[in-house]
């Protein structure tokens, strides 16, 4: 049994531990805002926070996780800064299709978290790792710069 933090609760799993963490947390879990775009750690897709660290969870095996502090989509939902983020992505129209935005919004709040006032050149480079081939960018980047004009976003750092 490999037991960890989901979202702020202890859960555990006999899951093979060479299997994928994206894989677990959506069928297992039935976390599916955590999307699988490439598999391969390039898309940003699958981003969630591994003891406060962004990370793809496409290329990390369950035996990693043992004891680790896992946060999806869903998760930061339940936060205040989520809820900055979303209203700041809808009022500058950074959503379309809405595949990428789980793993953007993820991106996003790390960026915020650690830097909560960067300039345009430090938020295109904070969302780098996630792709999107609706807005081409320009809108997300400016959700991003809304949502810090709106106050300090609440660090989800412990």
């Amino acid at each position: 049994m490999i037991k960890f933090t989901l979202n702020g609760k202890t859960v555990e799993t006999d899951a093979p531990p060479t299997a994928r963490l994206l894989d677990l947390i959506r069928e297992e879990f039935g976390l599916i805002g955590t999307k699988e775009g490439c598999g391969e750690g390039e898309c940003g897709a699958c981003s969630i926070f591994v003891n406060n660290s962004l990370q793809n969870s496409c290329l990390i095996p369950i035996g990693a996780i043992a004891g680790a502090e896992i946060q999806t989509i869903e998760g930061l939902m339940e936060t205040e800064q989520f809820k900055i983020l979303d209203e700041s992505y809808s009022e500058c129209g950074g959503v379309q299709c809405g595949y990428c935005i789980p793993g953007m919004v993820m991106a996003s709040a790390a960026l915020l978290s650690e830097n909560p006032n960067p300039t345009d050149a430090e938020i295109r480079e904070g969302i780098s790792g996630n792709l999107c081939r609706c807005t081409g960018y320009n809108m997300i980047v400016d959700a991003v710069e809304l949502a810090a004009k709106k106050g300090e976003v609440v660090c989800q750092k412990k």
